[in-house]
């Protein structure tokens, strides 16, 4: 009788792998939904963030929540929907690329289904057709299959191409049903929460994460995932709306706080928080 532990394990597959990750990212959110993996970390205060909301405010404009959320037609956005999965596609095809190059994608969708959410047509072309369709906005391989999945599983779990009870959902629910999809992670979700479920959720794209390391607001080490969970639990919730999107804006704009930006000391976000 041989013994089983002799016997080789086999290498995960990629299913094994992506279970692995699913598995991991659902912990990770499950352990710091209501606080920060830094507990001992004092920044940002309160008083902190409503100093870089007013000055960003004064440098770029107040920025509101609208009455009414108006799905753009010539660009992508992010989160920038009514419809939940329609939100969910356009964040995810902004994922790591320009504005510009997301919103070409989402414009040849337009043009090759008819439109962006065209759901059935999107599945009915297959994963090859749409990774060609979206080409230009980058990462497309991914992309494409990320969507596909995302369109095959919702129509396995509700028997049609719609997410919008989560528009009734809890916020820890909505989190967790968006992150049990391959490919969508904390930022990508928190932008469909933020934008499309109206909710107080900080996502932390690389401009907020680059800012919020520059501010000291986040201990060096901090991964993109803990800085995002550090910055739920920190920041105040009447603070989430603007101060991301002017952070974004700034991140963008600023010539010292862009990538690769160099502190010149004429920034005035980061002169005050020297």
């Amino acid at each position: 009788h041989k013994s089983t532990s002799s016997i080789p394990s086999q290498p995960p597959n990629k299913q094994d792998k992506a279970a692995l990750l699913q598995a991991r990212k659902l912990k990770s959110f499950t352990t710091h939904s209501h606080s920060s993996p830094f507990p001992s970390f004092p920044h940002p205060t309160p008083t902190e963030c409503s100093l870089a909301h007013r000055i960003l405010s004064s440098l770029h404009g107040e920025r509101k929540r609208p009455e009414a959320i108006v799905a753009p037609t010539s660009v992508a956005g992010c989160g920038n929907s009514p419809s939940v999965l329609d939100a969910l596609v356009r964040t995810i095809l902004s994922q790591n690329t320009s504005d510009r190059n997301s919103s070409r994608a989402k414009r040849a969708m337009d043009e090759t289904y008819g439109g962006s959410d065209n759901w059935a047509s999107i599945v009915e072309g297959g994963t090859e057709k749409l990774q060609r369709t979206i080409h230009s906005g980058g990462l497309s391989v991914v992309k494409s299959r990320v969507i596909m999945d995302i369109l095959h599983q919702t129509k396995a779990r509700y028997g049609k191409y719609s997410l919008d009870h989560l528009l009734d959902a809890s916020d820890d629910e909505a989190m967790r049903e968006l992150l049990s999809f391959q490919g969508v992670g904390p930022k990508t979700a928190s932008c469909v929460l933020l934008f499309c479920l109206r909710r107080d959720s900080f996502a932390v794209d690389t401009h907020v994460y680059r800012i919020s390391s520059l501010l000291g607001w986040i201990p060096p080490s901090a991964t993109r995932e803990q800085a995002q969970a550090h910055l739920e639990a920190r920041v105040p919730d009447e603070d989430k709306y603007g101060l991301h999107i002017l952070m974004v804006t700034h991140g963008k704009r600023c010539a010292e706080c862009k990538a690769r930006g160099k502190n010149a000391g004429k920034c005035a976000l980061r002169r005050a928080f020297r």
